[in-house]
């Protein structure tokens, strides 16, 4: 679908309106996609790294300063995590299946300042991993045993011990080295890890063992994250980014799908 986005990013598939929710971080717009291939737009107060659905209805927003909630028209904002810094900006957003959202934050020097935070419906906020240069993706394996997290400063995936009764990650280590720099991620069925390649025009897949299994040509020079989609959850849709791509062709900063290339996790909703 093109968009020409300037950097769109953080797309999922929103099971409940059966569209895809994504972001253009830097223009400051949520997206949502119907299934008939119509794109609503929302414009924020801030560079918006993610837009999740509540299981409450509206939406909730990861925004330079902090996470919000949304009302359903996008017109009454409720702070529920306020933790503006400067130099800092909301990176990878992700939520578990008991419907905590998982956020990270990015220094704009990639000083490694950044963290990983979970945070739960009540606005509490406990940081899981901290010394982050460029997190950028987050994901979980089908049996919620995994966390997987990338950091595009480290050019690999790291996987970490998940205990999803207590929402905590714990033992962080490589699973692969990427190759090139990592942007955003997904998980299938399989529990094979989805990776959006920055630059090298690719999503990779490895298995659950760290072994690069499949790669996946893109149009786009620049593809930034991942997810699985459609009713089924067999189509893979790729975001892609405009900015800082040199001569950038009619294809970058669209959204892509890739139909029945495997089957996706379908993604809870935030219980806030």
């Amino acid at each position: 679908m093109p968009a020409a986005a300037r950097h769109g990013y953080a797309p999922v598939w929103d099971t409940g309106t059966d569209s895809l929710l994504w972001v253009d971080v830097p223009a400051r717009t949520v997206h949502r996609m119907t299934v008939d291939r119509v794109d609503h737009s929302m414009e924020v107060p801030q560079a918006v790294s993610s837009a999740r659905p509540r299981s409450r209805g509206g939406l909730v927003l990861h925004l330079a300063e902090g996470v919000a909630l949304f009302d359903a028209d996008g017109e009454h904002r409720v702070w529920l995590v306020y933790w503006a810094r400067d130099g800092v900006r909301g990176g990878a957003t992700a939520i578990d299946r008991k419907g905590r959202l998982w956020a990270s934050t990015v220094r704009e020097d990639e000083s490694g300042d950044g963290w990983l935070a979970r945070v739960t419906d009540d606005g509490a906020a406990k940081i899981a991993l901290d010394g982050l240069a460029a997190a950028c993706g987050v994901g979980w394996s089908p049996d919620d045993a995994r966390m997987y997290f990338a950091d595009s400063a480290t050019g690999r995936v790291d996987v970490l011990d998940f205990d999803v009764a207590a929402g905590t990650a714990t033992g962080r280590r490589p699973l692969c080295e990427v190759g090139g720099e990592p942007a955003g991620l997904c998980v299938d069925a399989d529990g094979c890890v989805w990776v959006a390649v920055r630059d090298a025009a690719q999503i990779r897949r490895y298995t659950p063992e760290g072994e690069l299994d499949r790669c996946v040509e893109l149009p786009v020079r620049r593809p930034t994250d991942c997810c699985f989609g459609g009713p089924d959850l067999t189509d893979l849709y790729v975001t892609s980014a405009r900015d800082g791509v040199s001569d950038p062709g009619d294809t970058d900063g669209a959204v892509l799908v890739v139909p029945g290339i495997g089957t996706g996790l379908r993604t809870p909703a935030f219980t806030g």
